[in-house]
């Protein structure tokens, strides 16, 4: 038995009525409501944009040379260093004007 999520939130979309009748033919082909297909489909689509910065695959050899750049010693990286130490445009304190 799968369990199905409560759905507590709503999304509300503005489109044109083409647009419209083009979510309602797609859903209709699918045999699902618009409101199912376009959920499914919007899942889909944000699984696929976000699928590299949850999981990447590597073959054996791409693993051991992310390996081993991962355990490389860290390089020196001067101008790197400098931009992170010196003082940035909201560290420097504005001139205070005193009136009298």
């Amino acid at each position: 038995m799968s369990v199905r999520a409560v759905r507590t939130e709503k999304l509300d979309l503005r489109l044109s009525s083409a647009d419209k009748r083009r979510l309602e033919t797609a859903a209709s082909a699918a045999s699902r409501s618009v409101s199912a297909f376009v959920l499914e489909s919007a899942l889909s689509q944000a699984d696929q944009l976000l699928a590299d910065r949850h999981t990447f695959m590597l073959s054996k050899a791409k693993w051991a040379e992310f390996q081993r750049a991962l355990d490389a010693p860290l390089r020196s990286l001067p101008r790197l260093e400098r931009l992170l130490t010196e003082p940035g445009f909201f560290d420097v304190v504005p001139p205070t004007t005193e009136t009298r």
